[in-house]
């Protein structure tokens, strides 16, 4: 199953220290074309290879991969619209009343890219009401800022309209409809061996508060590894259970989701509303994205120009990504833990997600011939 040049170059980059470990898993028309994983998902406090099991932090996959998705089911069933305003579910966002769902979708609300609501705020209730506080840094539509406070609110729709914590729509809606017996918040602790580790502490998000002038005394930043909880500080705070971060799967469970993205494999969809995923909703703009992902055309995007245009993709701050051919039918992913046992700044794995990708390309397209 696995391909000896692609393990070959990740082999590579786990002994240049660029991240411990790595699986990946391409497929193209529901079979898998090649998978295998290399290095250690745990380092510290022990060594434990990776394995095609192993179950990681997504980080923001879990932005497309569950509130993406369950935002298209609510779309189907005309639960929501794309137009529909923020203060029409939120009354405290009425100054931010040309806000729509499509702009969180998206990420041209122009609300700011990131902040730290552990030190904010005293508890999750309080996040909506603070973002809608927030002043925007450009007009809605008008400019694509990724921002995990679109998702954030997003997160606090999905609670109001299905009436439960987002964890527990999720399982309902997605996970057991799917029968994903390795995708979770808050994994269990008796799976811990088979979880990727992260970083010790979250020193790295400590560094961008101080520099971005915030006070960092105000909470107990965590000192240990993080190991079977999320790295993200928000969703720690949040309890592990967010729609911007909080996901954990291995890459066999993400490989079925990703599926559901795909108009001619999904179950959880009507095949038309797969069109939304690789049109461009924000053209002209600085970046191209579709509902939930960034799309290939995007300048610099990792889909290395390899892609078609209309791919459409996702990454996680961890280290992970997934990428989606819609013409082809061919889906990429490529999980790493590079926040584990590396010092940071972390380092930019870009470089790596394409070249793994143009690497991946040649080789379905060799065997195509």
């Amino acid at each position: 199953m696995k391909n000896e040049t692609v393990s070959q170059l990740l082999g590579e980059k786990v002994e240049q220290g660029l991240f411990p470990s790595a699986v990946y898993l391409v497929a193209q028309k529901e079979k898998v074309m090649f998978a295998d994983a290399v290095g250690f998902a745990v380092v510290e406090p022990e060594r434990i290879p990776a394995g095609l099991d192993t179950i990681y932090d997504l980080a923001s996959l879990t932005k497309p991969l569950v509130v993406g998705l369950i935002c298209a089911k609510l779309l189907e069933r005309g639960e929501i619209s794309l137009e529909d305003s923020l203060a029409k579910y939120f009354p405290e966002f009425i100054e931010k009343r040309k806000i729509s769902v499509k702009n969180l979708l998206v990420h041209d609300s122009g609300l700011p890219d990131w902040m730290p609501f552990y030190l904010l705020v005293k508890s999750r209730e309080e996040i909506l009401s603070f973002i809608a506080s927030v002043s925007v840094e450009s007009l809605p539509g008008e400019k694509v800022i990724y921002s995990d406070l679109n998702f954030l609110i997003l997160t606090f729709l999905l609670e109001k309209i299905f009436g439960a914590d987002l964890d527990k729509i999720a399982e309902n809606e997605i996970f057991k409809p799917l029968n994903l017996n390795k995708t979770f918040y808050n994994p269990p602790k008796s799976l811990l061996k088979g979880i990727a580790a992260s970083e010790k502490g979250n020193e790295y998000e400590k560094s961008v508060c101080l520099e971005r002038g915030y006070s960092v005394d105000k909470v107990q930043w965590r000192d240990y590894i993080i190991w079977g909880e999320v790295h993200d500080g928000n969703c720690w705070f949040m309890g592990g259970v967010s729609g911007h971060s909080g996901l954990f799967s291995n890459v066999e469970d993400t490989f079925v989701l990703a599926r559901q993205f795909l108009q001619d494999r999904t179950t959880l969809l009507k095949p038309e509303t797969c069109a939304k995923f690789c049109e461009n909703f924000t053209r002209g703009l600085n970046e191209a994205r579709s509902l939930g992902f960034q799309l290939a055309e995007t300048p610099n995007s990792t889909a290395s120009g390899t892609l078609s245009k209309n791919s459409f993709g996702h990454l996680g701050f961890t280290g992970t990504s997934l990428w989606i051919e819609p013409e082809t039918e061919r889906i990429f992913l490529l999980f790493t833990n590079r926040t584990h046992a590396c010092k940071p700044p972390f380092v930019n794995i870009n470089a790596v997600r394409r070249e793994f990708h143009k690497l991946a390309v040649e080789i379905l397209n060799y065997v195509g011939n």
